[in-house]
């Protein structure tokens, strides 16, 4: 009873009238706080299946009940065809989903924003049930968030990561090759001939699913493209560094995409991967990642932070006497781009029956110390502790936590952990320091509803080619990009730059 009071309590002072997706509702004293919810929070990736996770959720689940008298259960979308089945389970809008992990850049927050998949949050919303989270994101940011006047997304912009792409490779093989490190797509495939020639292994066990970056990786290392986020997930369409206020698609046009098609048909041929390559992510029978942690592979692709926090120091506690570096996409440039600060965010879905306690639940995981390090860590003691520095490390034996939460990490809150390379980190930052530049459009929200047909006609374009591409499958690279092109042509590709382009001129006109 007196758990009871002490949330009615709590909840009957936050009461206030609230927008929804359709329109004005009053919220009765009595209506949130006198009855128990289960709040669910989508995410991506697979579904644990050791228990780990689920006993951090009861001890979470009894703080969230004794504060805001709701639990949390998550909803995980797997990583086979995540970007569809994702969309497809926002868009069925049956209140089976609370809170939405989203990214403008990977995760078509702005698409399902504009389909009515988010619910619009007003500045009065937020504060009232989400006010640590609303005092501590600056004007600008929530600016970011906006579209038509309305807040759609809460952004993870208090915390420091560098997730643009690249390859980690083997330092120390790459030294006894007669490099100094690999800093071209040049020095890679000399390396990789290195590896296939003396090492034994397989240089690249790639899955077959890195295409989207591994192309625009290239790209961007050979010109000064920037994507332009919150169009496509294929990461299609940008501006050159030299001209901001210039739509193009290298896909479409230039010599880099071409390039890229010939290196990739020389690395199938000289054994760079499986020949099954393609169907490799069906059979779910490798895993690079620990693979190249293992010394049983030359090369992993994936973001910088990646590196640092999970490969670094595994390789090196795995493979005594190996080393790794980092070759980052847009290197041979000084092509980087900071990314967006809703690179990784939250929203509320439209058809939420509790939008009010998701906030109150979002605004404690994201800013109460004992939530934070449950949802992001797990129980301390049982499944990590602090050593003698303050560090964080796993209880040996302990079964970990899989709860995807990078919708709202804060760096006020991070405890670091022993397996980040943390001297490595402040060496990358301090080389991306120098030739970094801000993601420049992120007040535009692209309204994509003009050429929404156009989109997914590429976008299916972009899914018939690019693997065959990336991995060197067509004997005639020059001719099959061709023809590659004159398909997105037909598609539509020219209507939809010039579409962006008119947004595009509307941002610059309106000062900015």
């Amino acid at each position: 009873m007196r758990k009871r009071a002490f949330v009615k309590a709590i909840l009957a002072a936050s009461s206030l009238l609230l927008f929804s997706c359709s329109g004005k509702r009053v919220i009765d004293e009595t209506d949130v706080p006198s009855h128990h919810v289960i709040i669910t929070y989508l995410t991506t990736g697979n579904k644990p299946h050791d228990s780990g996770t689920s006993e951090m959720l009861e001890k979470l689940n009894e703080r969230l009940t004794k504060l805001v008298n709701a639990e949390l259960v998550i909803y995980y979308i797997p990583w086979n065809n995540y970007q569809t089945n994702y969309n497809l389970k926002l868009a069925e809008k049956d209140g089976s989903i609370d809170l939405i992990g989203t990214a403008t850049d990977w995760l078509d927050a702005w698409k399902n924003a504009s389909l009515g998949n988010f619910m619009p949050l007003s500045d009065d919303m937020l504060k009232k049930y989400a006010p640590k989270t609303w005092e501590s994101v600056s004007k600008e940011h929530w600016d970011v968030c906006r579209m038509n006047g309305s807040i759609y997304l809460m952004p993870e912009d208090n915390y420091t990561q560098w997730t643009n792409h690249g390859f980690m490779y083997r330092l120390d093989w790459a030294r006894q090759a007669g490099l100094n490190g690999v800093h071209s797509w040049e020095d890679l495939t000399k390396y990789l001939s290195f590896v296939k020639e003396n090492k034994g292994v397989i240089p690249w066990d790639s899955d077959g699913s890195s295409s989207t970056f591994q192309a625009t990786g290239y790209i961007s290392s050979k010109s000064d493209f920037i994507i332009a986020d919150g169009i496509t997930s294929t990461n299609m369409f940008g501006t050159r560094k030299s001209n901001l206020k210039k739509i193009y698609s290298p896909f479409l046009e230039g010599r880099e995409l071409v390039d890229y098609a010939k290196l990739m048909r020389e690395w199938n041929l000289r054994g760079f991967w499986k020949e099954e390559i393609l169907t490799n992510n069906m059979t779910g029978s490798n895993d690079n990642r620990e693979e190249f942690c293992a010394g049983l592979t030359g090369i992993e692709q994936h973001h910088t932070q990646t590196w640092y926090t999970q490969v670094y120091n595994k390789l090196k506690k795995q493979v005594p006497g190996a080393d790794s570096g980092f070759f980052w996409f847009g290197e041979e440039s000084q092509n980087v781009v900071y990314q967006t600060i809703t690179h990784g965010a939250m929203a509320v879905s439209a058809a939420s029956k509790h939008p009010e306690r998701a906030l109150m639940v979002y605004d404690l995981l994201r800013n109460d110390k004992e939530c934070y390090e449950l949802i992001n860590y797990g129980i301390e003691g049982v499944q990590f502790r602090r050593n003698s520095s303050g560090y964080r490390e796993p209880v040996p034996g302990s079964q970990g936590i899989v709860t995807n939460y990078w919708w709202g990490r804060n760096d006020d809150l991070e405890v670091r952990d022993t397996a980040t390379a943390w001297d490595v980190f402040d060496e990358i930052n301090a080389v991306y320091d120098k030739c970094k530049i801000d993601y420049p459009f992120s007040q535009i929200v692209w309204d994509l509803s003009k050429v929404s047909s156009e989109l997914d006609a590429v976008s299916d374009i972009y899914g018939q080619y690019m693997g065959n591409i990336c991995y060197g499958q067509d004997p005639d690279p020059e001719a099959y990009v061709a023809q590659f092109r004159a398909e997105l042509k037909e598609a539509g590709m020219e209507k939809i730059i010039a579409e962006f382009q008119r947004q595009l001129d509307a941002f610059y006109s309106n000062g900015k």
